[in-house]
């Protein structure tokens, strides 16, 4: 039977204070981040361990991807190295994407259309600046692999109630999400759709609120979420902490990110009831295995909500999300040539360099002749994204355009290869020769209107 195999976790390392300092905040993207670059995080963690090979679908589910005509798990597939008959499928424009997703997967595990299904939810959207709406919002990205074998969580049942309702919305180009008054949306919307949708599964099932071990409840706020809880019979301890005021309600990732919140905590034999909502509700329910209890190696939410960061100012959010007026933004430009992404997108994206067959060296780029012994096209292709590096040197360069100068550049050695790249998520303080670092996907800039994506190295943590 079909279920999760494997899974994993990112939320980035910055927070935005809701008010004083050491109060309440919110997790938000670095500047070089968006959905896609969060899902190649979150399933880095999720293919610890695993054959990339063996991956035979990515289903990638968002609302705020950054193209409206091109396919983002096609991107997250390069950017991973998987196979190229691997299958790629978006999922987006509702909230459920993220459930409508792993259902989708688990059902092709369980046709036998795909035997390993990943399965991506990221989210970083935006409300109006300074509004109610814009505290409960925060971002990150959770992922799944999904298979038949050494299974941590079986697929039990699910059940699904679709509603046509005007409640929370985002119109093509239009960056901000809106919502009606906010009693309508959640007595009209969350809290009828939810109530719904769970106690339908629990009928099919034949399962009582009390046998349930977690509940992983999507909410648009914390009362909400509380308010529906109690009304669905839930004790406090059966409920997967929802974690306003360290997280924010991540769109479609919200809900997958508190099922990986919830397996890491997760022990043999418990039953999660897993909910999303979004014009209607998706209820699915689990039950945990032995495996469990040995699946090692993730990082994990906890682990991403520990690593943190404050966030300056709330004008230096502003300025990351393009929302404050400046002269000019030295990150603009007429764009990157097609024919050249196409020649080096191994390089770029897949961040593929080559190993010489008589003397062992790494090298990147590629080229032709082994600057070490001389060999010509001898070269064997190798992966380094999942590599640790050491820096070599470093430099920093407060002319560059970049939105948090100073930017941070350098030589990082990895397994012999000398690659010059940025780092990010750094403070400049840190920064030491023999630093051991890890890599990580970002964005570089948006030159004509579009993503250039590439990696970043950033401090091991």
């Amino acid at each position: 039977m079909a279920g999760i195999t494997g899974y994993g976790a990112y939320v980035p390392m910055l927070r935005l204070a809701l008010g004083k300092k050491g109060g309440p905040e919110r997790a938000v993207a670095n500047w070089d981040e968006d959905a896609v670059t969060m899902a190649v995080a979150a399933a880095i963690d999720a293919l610890r361990g695993i054959d990339r090979a063996s991956v035979d679908a990515v289903l990638f589910a968002s609302t705020s991807y950054p193209f409206k005509e091109k396919q983002g798990a096609a991107i997250i597939a390069k950017a991973l190295d998987l196979r190229r008959d691997v299958s790629t499928t978006d999922v987006g424009d509702s909230l459920r994407a993220g459930t409508n997703a792993l259902r989708a997967g688990l059902d092709a595990v369980n046709a036998g259309s795909a035997k390993r299904v990943l399965v991506l939810a990221a989210d970083t959207r935006m409300a109006a600046p300074r509004t109610a709406l814009e505290a409960n919002i925060g971002d990150g990205a959770a992922a799944f692999l999904l298979g038949a074998d050494d299974v941590v969580a079986t697929f039990e049942r699910s059940h699904t109630v679709s509603d046509e309702i005007i409640d929370v919305w985002r119109a093509d180009g239009d960056p901000f999400v809106h919502t009606w008054e906010d009693r309508f949306v959640v007595d009209h919307g969350y809290r009828d759709n939810v109530v719904e949708a769970v106690r339908g599964l629990l009928t099919k099932a034949g399962v009582a609120p009390k046998d349930v071990t977690k509940a992983v409840l999507f909410g648009p706020d914390a009362r909400s979420h509380a308010t529906v809880a109690k009304k669905l019979g839930f004790e406090g301890a059966q409920v997967q902490e929802p974690l306003f005021g360290r997280l924010g309600n991540a769109g479609a990732a919200f809900t997958p990110l508190l099922l990986a919140a919830a397996l890491a905590e997760g022990k043999a034999g418990q039953r999660l009831l897993v909910v999303s909502y979004g014009d209607g509700a998706d209820a699915l329910l689990f039950t945990t295995t032995p495996q469990a209890e040995r699946l090692e190696g993730r990082r994990g939410v906890a682990w991403h909500l520990a690593r943190r960061a404050e966030m300056p100012s709330y004008d230096m959010y502003l300025k990351f999300r393009q929302l404050l007026a400046t002269e000019h933004d030295r990150r603009a430009g007429a764009g990157l040539s097609a024919t050249k992404h196409f020649r080096d997108r191994d390089s770029d994206i897949t961040l593929r360099a080559q190993k010489c067959r008589r003397c062992g060296q790494v090298q990147f780029p590629r080229q032709r002749v082994c600057y070490k012994c001389f060999a010509k096209d001898e070269f064997d292709a190798v992966r380094l994204s999942d590599k640790v590096g050491t820096v070599k040197s470093f430099t920093f360069d407060n002319f560059a355009g970049s939105p948090n100068p100073p930017l941070v550049a350098g030589i990082v050695d990895v397994d012999g290869a000398r690659l010059y790249i940025q780092m990010t998520d750094v403070d400049p303080k840190e920064v030491k020769l023999g630093m051991p670092v890890e890599l990580t996907f970002r964005k570089i800039h948006e030159a004509g209107g579009t993503p250039n994506y590439f990696w970043k190295s950033t401090p091991l943590r």
